[in-house]
């Protein structure tokens, strides 16, 4: 399993690498990439949630509308953002209203909804941050402080792990684990600051780490939380050693947000 996961990060990391590096035009490589990527993990996370039984999530209106959040900073548009956001609450709820069977139409309109805003909203974010100033430098930090998080956090675990973080989410993950990536990712901020040249200090830069690191477990646990909730395992065995493309979205959207807000803020809006 480890020399899969490790052969599987070898290939993809490169892939990750160059799409967020290489210029943008006239091709937003960028943008494809996390389209192919957060759409297919939309489209696990909607059939996890259909397999429960419970609901049944409309999946075409839902991929459609993820897909227009993540290229909307590519529109022209003025106010595309909010005119996407509240189709995405109002076109689900009409699609639930022309089923024909309408005893989940609230379910999974919930359903569809949430899976838009986590993997189309969410994801998008990374899409406008490459459009910023640094913006190309700012996605490579964002991800591999991630990458780098979340292996400390694996490797220490698993030598190191005694006290469980959250046994009810996660039984594996311990607090020696997640101590492990905050450190590691702190660390790893101050390689990154000297190859990228980010305009912030080594000290202003390892407490965005640490931010990063903290915010990216969370959204590992939240879609722990998720799988232990809907019976699921593993969202497919689409990437060998790491499990489906919902597996390895999780913690790479929550450190992205981070990262964004930072930027806006200190850019002054």
């Amino acid at each position: 399993m480890l020399l899969k996961r490790l052969a599987t990060s070898v290939i993809l990391l490169p892939l990750v690498w160059a799409s967020a590096w290489l210029p943008q035009t006239p091709v937003p490589w960028f943008t494809v990439f996390v389209a192919i990527w957060a759409v297919g993990a939309l489209y696990e996370f909607y059939h996890i949630a259909h397999a429960t039984g419970k609901s049944h999530p409309f999946i075409y209106p839902g991929l459609a509308l993820a897909l227009l959040l993540i290229i909307q900073p590519h529109l022209t548009l003025s106010g595309s953002g909010p005119l996407i956001l509240a189709l995405a609450a109002v076109v689900p709820m009409i699609w639930g209203m022309l089923q024909q069977d309408k005893s989940t139409a609230f379910t999974s309109w919930s359903w569809t909804l949430a899976g838009v805003i986590y993997l189309g909203w969410l994801p998008g974010l990374y899409v406008a941050l490459r459009g910023f100033e640094f913006g190309r430098e700012w996605v490579i930090f964002a991800l591999f402080i991630t990458f780098i998080s979340d292996s400390a956090a694996y490797f220490v675990g698993r030598a190191l792990g005694r006290h469980y973080l959250a046994p009810t989410i996660s039984p594996k993950k311990t607090w020696e684990g997640a101590v492990g990536g905050v450190v590691g990712a702190a660390l790893a901020s101050l390689a990154l600051e000297w190859w990228l040249g980010l305009p912030i200090s080594y000290l202003g830069l390892a407490f965005l780490a640490v931010a990063v690191s903290i915010f990216g477990q969370i959204g590992d646990l939240a879609e722990s939380l998720f799988k232990r909730n809907t019976g699921a395992k593993d969202s497919s065995q689409v990437l060998p050693g790491h499990g489906g493309l919902l597996d390895r979205i999780d913690s790479v959207v929550f450190a992205g947000l981070i990262v964004y807000f930072y930027v806006i803020f200190s850019q002054g809006g």
